[in-house]
């Protein structure tokens, strides 16, 4: 009788440690759709299939990958999507700084919060870029005209007023004690457009991620004035100072990571979490990122959460001094 009771009892508490890895044990079933928020060819676009690439090569999916396309409306579009799939893993999102400033400025209903944070990978730092023959020789010159007067020159970028782009002019105008609610900003659906509108002449200059000003900087077709890291990019643009070098404290980037539709079980979230450090440590993605001159910008779980309310309230703090919120 004893006995009984003791091995009812061992039994007992063998399930009680068995079942949390019982419940953890989920890995889709079906194929997986990364939605992206932009057309192909666009960043969003770009680094959804850059992470499906470096899945598939770990072969960290059991099924297959597939990229969606679902551009408009800020973004709003492809989050709206998301979560018509609640609690279901086989649905992800390349997910961008804009969400924050998006729902701030009330361009969209969803905030992270309304949708299942899974890793932060990377952040992808712009440029502020003239054309070859500007007047504008160094990012000192640029300082002196904004601080003087920021509405003096014109700057173009893609494609929403309030994005990293935005704030990014904002806080180099703030730095320079210089009002950002004077910035003449002009806003295009693409960067492709914004960079064609500046080498025609119509625009003084560009503020766009470090990546697409490679091509036309090599033609000599472009100069880049200064970055918006904490440190020099590599590469072709290892000759650009930073705005810190130049003697204002300006960094500023867009994080870019995957998230899920609302109401993600634990065990899904911790699946995607570990297939995403996998992509994060793979030198394929790591070349992708040099490539494409992303910086490394790994997080997970209570660090994803503490920055992504970090950045939210600094963006809120930026669009409030640009006029943009209240």
């Amino acid at each position: 009788m004893i006995k009984n009771i003791y091995l009812q009892l061992f039994l007992f508490l063998s399930l009680m440690h068995t079942a949390p890895l019982f419940a953890q044990a989920w890995a889709p079933t079906k194929n997986v759709e990364i939605i992206v928020s932009s057309v192909p060819g666009g960043s969003n676009d770009k680094t959804g299939r850059e992470i499906e690439k470096a899945l598939m090569e770990l072969k960290a999916v059991p099924t297959s990958t597939s990229v969606v396309g679902k551009p408009g409306g800020g973004g709003g579009i492809a989050l709206a999507y998301l979560n018509l799939h609640p609690g279901d893993g086989h649905y992800l999102a390349v997910a961008i700084s804009t969400i924050s400033s998006n729902h701030i400025i009330g361009a969209s209903k969803v905030n992270y919060t309304d949708i299942t944070p899974i890793a932060k990978l990377v952040n992808d730092y712009v440029v502020f870029a003239v054309k070859a023959d500007s007047p504008l020789k160094t990012g000192k010159d640029l300082m002196a005209q904004l601080k003087a007067k920021p509405s003096s020159a014109s700057m173009g970028f893609a494609s929403a007023f309030g994005n990293s782009r935005h704030i990014a002019a904002g806080l180099l105008v703030k730095a320079l004690d210089s009002n950002p609610r004077d910035l003449k900003t002009v806003v295009f659906k693409g960067s492709a457009e914004a960079i064609s509108a500046l080498l025609g002449g119509h625009l003084d200059m560009v503020i766009i991620g470090a990546g697409n000003a490679v091509a036309h900087v090599q033609s000599g077709r472009m100069r880049v004035l200064a970055v918006t890291s904490p440190r020099r990019l590599a590469g072709a643009l290892s000759f650009v100072p930073t705005w810190r070098e130049l003697g204002v404290d300006v960094v500023s980037g867009s994080w870019r990571g995957i998230m899920g539709p609302k109401d993600m079980p634990a065990a899904q979230v911790a699946y995607w979490e570990n297939a995403l450090r996998q992509v994060s440590q793979n030198a394929g993605w790591k070349a992708d990122m040099e490539r494409n001159y992303w910086s490394e910008d790994f997080a997970i779980g209570a660090q994803l959460k503490k920055d992504l309310e970090k950045d939210y309230a600094d963006t809120k703090k930026v669009l409030t001094d640009i006029g943009l919120a209240k």
